[in-house]
């Protein structure tokens, strides 16, 4: 089976420096300091390759669902990169796999998921994915497995 940690299993990154206030009082980014790194990645995508326009386009994106499993800490002064995949493309929706790794190891820290849906941005009905973002989205399909929550050890 793929392993979802594996660097060689993505092929689009997003560097982000951690910032002093990502950490928490335990030393390391805080956990929802991740879903803000996942949202940076995959809007770098949608908007400078994809074409979204977040202020003014008929269409948006949504976010209907989203997890994250924690491997091992990263923390200020980190620089991270943040691996994007399509795990599947459907007509209004797009599951994303994403990873977070510090810069340059094989590994990632953290594992993700990413749903969104497109709707109209006046109606908020599901419309179909625009053809230029649906282009960019299919090039970053792969066949990673969806992460999922696993139990944890005592």
């Amino acid at each position: 089976m793929t392993d979802i940690r594996e660097r060689a299993n993505y092929s689009h990154f997003t560097s982000i420096t951690t910032r002093w206030h990502d950490n928490d009082v335990y030393g390391h980014v805080n956990n929802v300091v991740y879903y803000s790194f996942f949202d940076s990645a995959v809007n770098n995508v949608l908007i400078g390759k994809g074409g979204l326009d977040i202020h003014d386009g008929p269409v948006i994106g949504l976010v209907v669902s989203s997890s994250c499993d924690y491997h091992a800490p990263v923390a200020f002064p980190e620089r991270i990169e943040v691996a994007l995949a399509v795990s599947k493309l459907g007509r209004s929706s797009v599951h994303y796999q994403l990873a977070v790794f510090p810069e340059g190891q094989a590994l990632a820290s953290a594992t993700g998921r990413f749903v969104h849906v497109f709707v109209d941005r006046i109606e908020r009905c599901p419309v179909p994915i625009p053809e230029r973002l649906r282009v960019v989205l299919g090039e970053l399909i792969c066949n990673l497995p969806a992460s999922t929550t696993k139990d944890l050890e005592p």
